[in-house]
């Protein structure tokens, strides 16, 4: 299956957005390399600036070069981009709703040796909570530059969670793919899985494991976590009865929460939720943490398991 880093898929995208419109700026915080941003930096330095290791005045300047109706990409590490520079995003770029888009790489555990201070966990928390702020997750290279091109066109700020490793491409086509919709991979009637980012091809393969031993169950690929499809959830809560969710983040306030936030107001039905649990990531090869943080295809397997047990009392 080919794979991707959805990194490197949104350096392809920025250069062609680049080549469609000549309002599109992009900063970075001296990380061009590592998120990718260097290729448009090669095609276009004369839109972009590298702000240096200070992501606060990164932000404050991507602010700034919005109200003159540029569209600005601003980019760093997600630890960096949502964390170190919290305050500047909210008052500067989410209170006024400007136009700037922030697209953060190495997100999530599979940052892998940094460890725990550069493995963000909580930023889709810290950005879902931010009134104004659109959160995109996309699964594959092809989710990836549907987010950077619908990103230009949505009117007001984005956060997209991009990641370091290469992960299979899964989407044939772009359709479905849109800001406020999941897209449904697979059908089921036993239960659903709602997962995003690294872990849509995780759980398809789940989903192929358990049909083979004759249980049926939904992938849904939450592509945008805000605004997040709440037809689809109760949809599906409604047609299976039981959810579990899979993300490479913080089961507080992430995902999970989005969702269950939705069954509990419409239909509530059992939700089991996988991503990591109330702890910071530390030091290892990618697949070791997945594998100690227990967010590997036979985990999603056995939840399933017990999440069927839940759901027949």
């Amino acid at each position: 299956m080919e794979k991707q880093a959805t990194r490197d898929a949104y350096g392809q995208a920025l250069v062609e957005l680049g080549r469609q419109y000549d309002n599109v700026v992009v900063m970075d915080a001296d990380l061009s390399k590592s998120t990718k941003t260097a290729n448009f930096a090669g095609v276009f330095p004369e839109r972009f600036f590298n702000a240096g290791i200070a992501e606060q005045n990164m932000m404050g300047m991507a602010a700034g070069l919005s109200t003159t109706g540029k569209v600005v990409y601003a980019s760093s590490f997600a630890i960096f981009a949502t964390g170190r520079a919290f305050e500047q995003v909210r008052n500067s770029i989410a209170y006024p709703r400007l136009n700037v888009k922030i697209c953060a790489s190495h997100a999530g555990i599979t940052v892998g040796e940094d460890g725990g201070s550069h493995q963000s966990v909580e930023d889709i928390a810290l950005m879902r909570s931010m009134p104004n702020m659109c959160v995109l997750v996309p699964a594959d290279g092809i989710a990836t530059r549907e987010a950077i091109f619908q990103a230009y066109k949505w009117q007001g700020p984005v956060y997209v969670r991009l990641g370091r490793p290469a992960v299979p491409v899964i989407h044939n086509n772009t359709d479905n793919i849109k800001i406020g919709r999941g897209i449904t991979l697979r059908k089921g009637r036993q239960a659903s899985i709602i997962a995003c980012g690294i872990m849509v091809s995780k759980a398809l393969e789940a989903a192929e494991r358990l049909a083979a031993e004759g249980i049926e169950v939904a992938v849904i690929d939450m592509f945008s976590i805000k605004p997040i499809d709440e037809e689809l959830i109760i949809q599906q809560a409604q047609d299976t009865g039981a959810i579990l969710t899979v993300e490479e983040h913080s089961i507080t306030g992430g995902l999970g929460s989005a969702v269950c936030e939705v069954t509990s107001r419409y239909c509530p039905v059992p939700v089991l939720r996988m991503g990591i649990d109330d702890q910071f990531g530390q030091s290892g090869k990618p697949d070791e943490l997945l594998e100690h943080y227990e967010l590997t295809v036979g985990h999603i397997v056995q939840n399933i398991y017990k999440l069927l047990q839940i759901k027949q009392g």
